[in-house]
């Protein structure tokens, strides 16, 4: 029962999540955890915000993108595990109730080439700086806009395109040398043995696969472990792990 309301609950909450990269189960565990909201902290490749749900509306904006676009803030819901006097059934299947958290939550993939990710709250309509983030300055318009942290710089695989042969796709990795590096994907199988990536300068590796058009899901295996391609920013979640996605048209 309990691994049915973990699955349950981990389907609910991956349609609430932004475009956060990381594998779902560890970010799920962590949300979970979360006893109050707090400062934003850095989670994976991303940036998690934490408000109370005693706000009945949390938004947030950023100066990279000119305060242009808001994105709001998601309740947390969390499984309801106080006794019930009865328990309906659909199909067969205990329902699972849902209580609120407390908290409200937003989760943000840094872009590239950010190096200060200062940004503004709207709360219950008033534009604000963080009251729970004392990391803020003074910007040139005269406005008090705060700063979050940033993920470290991680090495940065990627697929890519350009000079690639015709009809070939060219996956590639940078990171340290004398690893091993391969791709797995829909196109294999997901044979983390099948294509390996040939280490062409220290550190910088590389492949080339010739697909039919499509589209197809991979992701890189380094030292044996899963590794999502950080700079191609479609990701999906499927069969409860992260992929990249890859057109070939």
């Amino acid at each position: 029962m309990k691994a049915f309301i973990s699955t349950v609950f981990l389907v609910f909450i991956i349609g609430t999540i932004g475009a956060l990269n990381t594998e779902s189960y560890q970010f799920i565990n962590h949300l979970v955890n979360l006893t109050s909201a707090g400062q934003p902290e850095v989670f994976e490749d991303g940036v998690l915000w934490t408000a109370p749900s005693l706000y009945k509306r949390v938004g947030i904006a950023f100066a990279h993108e000119g305060f242009a676009k808001v994105y709001w803030f998601k309740k947390l819901m969390t499984p309801d595990d106080s006794p019930k006097p009865q328990k309906q059934e659909v199909r067969g299947v205990p329902s699972v109730a849902y209580k609120d958290s407390g908290i409200l939550f937003f989760t943000y993939t840094v872009p590239k080439g950010i190096d200060s990710l200062e940004y503004r709250l709207v709360i219950d309509g008033l534009w604000t700086a963080d009251p729970v983030n004392p990391n803020k300055r003074i910007n040139e318009s005269g406005i008090i806009v705060s700063i979050a942290p940033l993920p470290p710089v991680k090495d940065e695989p990627a697929a890519a395109m350009e000079g690639a042969p015709s009809g070939g796709v060219v996956f590639s990795y940078k990171g340290r040398s004398g690893q091993s590096v391969y791709v797995a994907g829909s196109f294999n199988n997901w044979d983390p043995f099948m294509y390996e990536l040939k280490e062409n300068s220290p550190g910088s590796y590389g492949l080339t696969l010739y697909l039919p058009k499509g589209v197809y899901y991979y992701v890189f295996f380094v030292q044996g472990e899963r590794v999502l391609d950080y700079n191609n920013f479609i990701k999906l979640y499927r069969d409860g792990l992260s992929v990249n996605e890859l057109e070939i048209k």
